[in-house]
């Protein structure tokens, strides 16, 4: 039966107030619902609500001004937050002032009467706990999306920060997994401590050991000094261990012994040393196959996936590519004091597409593009342009197209600094490639 006191809605738009109102009125539900923080700041301020259901970007103030309030009229009152714009900023805010769930718009009604169910089990038969409200002080993140999955990662990463606990991120390239391990470091309480980032994949098997553990003067040919490891210089930090499937067998004993006795042996060393840090892993591969085929251990498996946080390709959440594409025209803008443009049609080519390099693909995409773009026009043809180029896709090359091509990479250089790292990445190139581009047309 549903809770007998009234629920407070707060909601500016007239329409989703109005059918939102009427369905819990249907469902059985008193609500008194208003259309402004300044109304619902006055209801609060004169009565008690056991329930607050409030979209999040309002007016002057916001859904979490809203939550302050309510929490303050009623420590038990349960905020159930709605956002169509939906950050990690705004999602970790909520969760940190004692939000009781948080819905993505568009959302089922039925999924809001679950949620408000769920709140009436806990306000009858559970103790709340007490919440600290810290949402002021927030990073500013690159990680973006108000899609229900990511939404569900949010709430994720708002979960298991705050702990020790061993976090498993997996998902294809691109998808920013070393960003998710940044900001479980950042909303840690290791925050003060080092984050140290070791990309596996890319260290020989044989250095590994020496990389992590240190090593001792004289323990291998060309140590000609003692070896500060990754997890002692990372002491009351955060070792980020990227493409962990990477590892081979013989090695993947030792991390385990690591994990379980969190102590390390230089090698070369007769003695070991206890470190203090958090280990967050990552990979693309499909490591429980890896366990059914013998190729990783089923006992480090356990260790390192007590979470796991599945990042999804961007693909799978297409509606966050207007929210991603807009950060990062204005990131580069800014960057290269530009003021380029991106026109619907220029938008409505970058959702279309399946993006097998994921955010990463089109964050250097949108960079060449800011760059680029004629009279900073970025439209479907100076889209689906970078995207051919970016293929790889053969172009006769005439005169003409040579003279662009060299205004084109004098035209990065100077906005990169000349840095031909950097340049190279935003024209979608090889590095050696530029320099042989740059020795052909006598630019060196």
């Amino acid at each position: 039966m549903p809770i007998s006191a009234p629920l407070l809605l707060v909601e500016d738009d007239n329409s989703v107030r109005h059918t939102l109102s009427t369905f819990l009125d249907l469902e059985g539900y008193r609500v008194e619902a208003v259309s402004s923080t300044r109304a619902a700041m006055e209801k609060l301020l004169n009565g008690s609500y056991p329930i607050v259901i409030s979209d999040i970007y309002l007016d002057e103030r916001t859904g979490l001004d809203v939550l302050r309030a309510a929490k303050e009229s009623n420590d038990q009152c349960r905020v159930i937050l709605m956002s169509a714009r939906g950050s990690m900023e705004t999602v970790m805010a909520a969760t940190r002032g004692g939000a009781f769930e948080y819905l993505a718009k568009p959302f089922e009604l039925d999924d809001l009467l679950h949620a408000i169910q769920k709140a009436e089990t806990e306000i009858e038969g559970a103790a709340s706990l007490d919440r600290e409200t810290d949402i002021d002080d927030l990073p500013e993140t690159e990680m973006i999306g108000s899609s229900t999955k990511m939404i569900d990662i949010y709430k994720t990463l708002s979960q298991v920060a705050p702990t020790d606990a061993s976090v498993l991120i997996t998902g294809e390239t691109g998808t920013g997994k070393e960003l998710v391990a940044r900001m479980i470091h950042t909303n840690s309480k290791r925050l003060v401590g080092p984050f140290v980032a070791v990309d596996c994949g890319s260290i020989a098997s044989s250095l590994l050991e020496a990389e992590l553990f240190g090593a001792m003067k004289g323990s291998y040919t060309g140590a000609d000094r003692d070896r500060v490891g990754v997890f002692e210089t990372a002491n009351k930090g955060t070792v980020f261990l990227d493409e962990i499937g990477e590892i081979d067998p013989p090695f993947q004993l030792k991390l385990l012994r690591f994990l379980q006795e969190r102590e390390i042996r230089p090698v070369g060393a007769n003695r070991a040393k206890q470190v203090d840090v958090r280990v967050v892993a990552a990979t693309n591969r499909d490591l429980q196959k890896m366990v059914d085929e013998g190729k990783f251990r089923e006992d480090l498996w356990f260790r390192l996936n007590v979470v796991r946080i599945q990042l999804p390709p961007l693909r799978e959440r297409r509606s966050d590519i207007p929210l991603l594409s807009h950060f990062f025209l204005r990131k580069y803008n800014e960057r290269y004091d530009l003021n380029a443009v991106l026109t619907t049609s220029g938008q409505k080519l970058l959702e279309e597409q399946a993006w097998p390099g994921n955010v990463r693909q089109l964050q250097h995409l949108i960079e060449r593009l800011v760059i680029l773009a004629p009279a900073g026009r970025i439209d479907g043809e100076a889209v689906g342009e970078a995207l051919a180029e970016a293929a790889g896709e053969e172009v006769a090359v005439t005169e003409s197209l040579k003279d662009t091509e060299r205004e084109q990479i004098l035209k990065v250089l100077e906005a990169t600094g000349n840095n031909k790292s950097r340049a190279a990445k935003v024209l979608g190139i090889e590095r050696k490639t530029l320099y042989r581009k740059l020795e052909r047309m006598g630019l060196q």
